[in-house]
């Protein structure tokens, strides 16, 4: 089969792999020039972790990521609230790994080894389908045929927005907005050690990387409407952290300057279904679960590699896509439910909020009390199926 993937992010490139193994014909549409660098660091463990052992790639993961054992909670005023050991939280043992989301996204890509088509600077303008294709148009004019069509292409995916309908129709934000960017040469360094920083309406995550950067992620509670502009959106995070105490000033004033920023609203995409017709969406395309999930990037690898073993082991692309949705819709559901649960540890609404937060933070530290918290959202209970190769794909 032909298949355009629309995405060279985590899911598209973890798809691709999955299906050329097969033997699927896979090419992937990318508006962006050239794969994307940068971005902020993801957490990686659990069900994600164990598909890149599959495809072989934690080797190379372990190589550019980073291992950040010890977690600082402050006050706004930098006072101490709880000190806590990631892994023992996660409890990952060693599969577990922090990497900058372009760097996972680049060791799944090189993993294709060449396996698939790759074509930047294009997107889908629109897609035509029948019985038996889907016709494509791209942005730069040329024309397509395809027997399926996988949207990957993220909160904002065009796929979704012309088979499924607006983003405004399955869009759920959860009130709060966020920024990463990253700073070279900034003066504290903490190597392996996060420190998360709170105070009323918002949270501050502070992580040393290598080459001397550090990076910063902002999210602040805010309901107005979410604007474009850069310089309006630094002005969201210097309201809301306006009295911040701690590094705070330096963090805001480090944000203007810095040349690697992502901005970004806190929602979710909740869909009655993931496919229609030959067109299925994979990632945050059709189920993301917002960044307070923690596993947006894992995620989206197991619904590839999930989406890929369907298609493998089945005789039609309808068996296959009910196969995915039926495999995989409650354990997203109940990722998406519990993320939602988390809006007061990244944008507290009021002090007993706050107060909740703080507390929790220090029974997180307490070994074998997290799951006390975090009612063991934190665990993957999935059991990955097997990659099973069908014999045909009608």
């Amino acid at each position: 089969m032909k298949v355009l993937v629309s995405g060279a992010g985590i899911a598209g490139p973890t798809l691709a792999y999955w299906l050329a193994r097969a033997g699927h014909e896979v090419t992937i549409v990318e508006q962006s020039l050239e794969l994307r660098t940068g971005g902020y660091l993801v957490d990686f463990w659990g069900a994600g972790f164990e598909v890149a052992g599959r495809m072989g790639i934690v080797p190379e993961l372990r190589k550019r990521g980073y291992i950040f054992d010890k977690l600082e909670a402050l006050r706004s005023d930098g006072s101490h609230v709880a000190t806590a050991k990631t892994a023992k939280i996660l409890k990952a043992g060693e599969n577990y790994v922090s990497i900058e989301r372009s760097e996972l996204a680049s060791v799944i890509y090189g993993s294709l080894n060449g396996g698939a088509e790759l074509v930047l600077g294009d997107s889908v303008k629109s897609l035509n389908q029948n019985a038996s294709i889907v016709e494509i148009e791209f942005e730069s004019g040329s024309t397509r045929e395809f027997d399926l069509v996988v949207g990957a292409d993220g909160l904002h995916s065009r796929i979704r927005e012309l088979s499924f309908g607006p983003e405004t129709e399955f869009e759920r934000y959860l009130g709060i907005v966020f920024a990463a960017f990253q700073v070279q040469g900034y003066e504290q360094r903490d190597e392996g050690v996060a420190f998360l920083c709170a105070g009323l309406g918002y949270q501050v995550l502070r992580l040393t990387l290598d080459r001397d950067r550090t990076l910063m992620l902002i999210s602040a509670g805010y309901d107005g409407e979410r604007p474009r502009d850069r310089a309006d959106q630094e002005e969201i995070f210097r309201d809301a952290l306006h009295d911040g105490g701690w590094e705070i000033p330096a963090i805001l004033d480090a944000m203007t300057g810095s040349t690697d920023y992502f901005f970004d609203s806190v929602s979710q995409i909740r869909m009655p279904s993931w496919s229609s017709g030959r067109v299925v969406l994979v990632g945050d395309a059709g189920a993301a679960p917002s960044f307070m999930a923690g596993q947006g990037s894992a995620l989206a690898m197991i619904e590839a590699y999930v989406l890929a073993s369907q298609i493998a082991g089945a005789s039609n692309y309808t068996e296959a896509f009910l196969g995915y949705e039926n495999y995989l819709k409650k354990f997203i559901l109940s990722k998406q439910d519990a993320a939602t649960k988390l809006r007061l540890a990244f944008a507290s609404r009021n002090h007993w909020e706050l107060f909740v937060r703080n507390s929790a933070m220090r029974i997180m530290a307490i070994p074998g009390l997290s799951d006390l918290v975090m009612g063991k959202s934190f665990h993957d209970r999935i059991r990955l199926p097997d990659f099973k190769k069908a014999e045909s794909l009608r």
